[in-house]
């Protein structure tokens, strides 16, 4: 009898209506990049159980790291049940569901990679990334690979792999009057689609276009937001305003907006868990319920949100197949309680290229990389970001050179109403310990931006 069926076995012989458990074993491997080398090389392995207890719709959850403390964790937890408040409208944990093994989301390369081949990617992205004029490069890649397995007392038995490669390089350049950065960056799930070579050219290739950046005036612009800073925008500005809970809670800025206009036509904006080497990709959520592509924006309209079941069922539904359990630095855990997030947040794709969108713009900014975004007012969707680097200014079509940093304070439903064009260079983006999410330029009109 396995871990997680003993743990089973003893919760119904305390007296629990319902239980689930999690087990997550993670391979973590972590190159660090500091002053142009490689500093540090770390490979971790972890084994982690989350256990929810349910009875007579009280729910209390545990963790533990340690097989032989199952029991002890949940005798710990169903005492806590005498101070604890039923959720009436809990209707129970799911039954089987069919697990579909999809493209792109297991390498066994990667899954035996060495320290070695591991150190050896890390090297490439640096050596990718030395020039001249660049003084500093510093960075990270993040290998894991994962085994997570589900079970609960309605006979759902759910075991999956999965593995993830992320890399950044942050090249820094003294070479002018001040000093100035460029990043680049990868992410996907296997060894075979990831190029080092690429995220540290790229990275190169934005600092050196950096040095001696003019200053940008304050004033209104069209801005092009390449796919790294439209990736910071998806997971700290929009997915919030889709997640259920927030949307019934009236404190999403299009709550009373379902099934209306809220972006232009030309936009469509959908969670797609089954997109091959997207790292949100799987075909059970992280509670047992099957996932689905399902459009949150479609032609500019407000169509879908994203859930779990707990909060589905407070408000008399379904879950939408979203629950996650999220890990660090990807991939899961063994969080015993989940939360309500998108899988893989997909821009589709336009038919301009970005050069084309540069040759139309008259006055404007070029926007890689953002900072500091957060939302100022979240009802009314204000928001706030920082571009510090990887800033061109463009004039009458054409890009006359790089800018200084600028503060953006703008409004999120205004800026869905002002996109003006949607490029055609889909890219993975992840940033650190978030969403997941694929993404092309995207063209946005009328932004005030203030100069630093």
């Amino acid at each position: 009898m396995s871990a997680l069926e003993k743990a089973l076995s003893y919760s119904k012989k305390v007296g629990t209506d319902e239980c689930d458990i999690i087990r997550v074993k993670k391979k973590i491997t972590t190159v660090r990049i500091t002053d142009s080398e490689i500093a540090e090389i770390k490979q971790n392995f972890d084994e982690s159980f989350g256990i929810r207890l349910i009875q007579d719709k009280k729910i209390t959850s545990m963790q533990t790291t340690n097989e032989d403390e199952i029991e002890k964790s949940i005798d710990n937890a169903f005492r806590t049940f005498a101070n604890l408040k039923s959720r009436e409208f809990w209707e129970g944990l799911p039954h089987k569901v069919e697990h579909k093994v999809l493209d792109g989301t297991f390498d066994e390369k990667l899954n035996q990679i060495s320290g070695s081949k591991s150190t050896d990617i890390a090297q490439n992205m640096i050596d990718s990334s030395i020039n001249d004029k660049i003084n500093t490069i510093t960075g990270s890649l993040n290998i894991v690979s994962e085994n997570f397995e589900l079970m609960n007392s309605n006979g759902l038995n759910f075991n999956d792999k999965a593995t993830y490669i992320s890399g950044i390089i942050n090249a820094e350049s003294e070479f002018g009057e001040i000093p100035v950065s460029g990043i680049g960056h990868a992410s996907g799930r296997t060894l075979a689609n990831f190029s080092a070579e690429k995220i540290g050219s790229d990275a190169k290739k934005m600092s050196i276009e950096s040095i001696n950046p003019q200053k940008v005036d304050s004033g209104s612009y069209s801005i092009i937001f390449e796919p790294y800073s439209v990736g910071e925008l998806l997971a700290f500005i929009v997915a919030a305003n889709f997640n259920f809970k927030t949307f019934s809670e009236k404190k999403s800025c299009f709550s009373n907006h379902h099934e209306k206009e809220i972006a232009v036509k030309q936009f469509n904006l959908i969670d797609d868990p089954h997109v091959s080497e997207g790292i949100g990709t799987k075909s059970v959520d992280d509670e047992g319920v099957g996932t689905k592509k399902q459009s949150l924006i479609e032609k500019g309209i407000f169509k879908n949100t994203y859930s779990n079941l707990f909060d589905s069922y407070k408000e008399a539904k379904q879950s939408t197949g979203n629950a996650s359990r999220p890990g660090s630095p990807m991939g899961r855990s063994a969080e015993p309680i989940s939360i309500s997030a998108p899988h893989n947040l997909k821009i589709t794709p336009g038919d301009q290229s970005q050069e084309e969108m540069i040759k139309e713009t008259k006055h404007g900014l070029l926007v890689g990389r953002l900072w500091y975004t957060y939302a100022v007012n979240p009802i009314k969707g204000d928001f706030s970001c920082t571009a510090r680097s990887g800033i061109r200014i463009i004039e009458n079509g054409e890009i006359r050179g790089p800018g200084k940093s600028v503060r953006i304070i703008h409004n999120l439903p205004t800026m869905m109403k002002n996109i003006s064009g949607i490029g055609n260079n889909q890219r993975n983006v992840i940033q650190w310990a978030s969403l997941p999410s694929i993404t092309p330029s995207i063209k946005v009109e009328n932004i005030s931006v203030n100069s630093i």
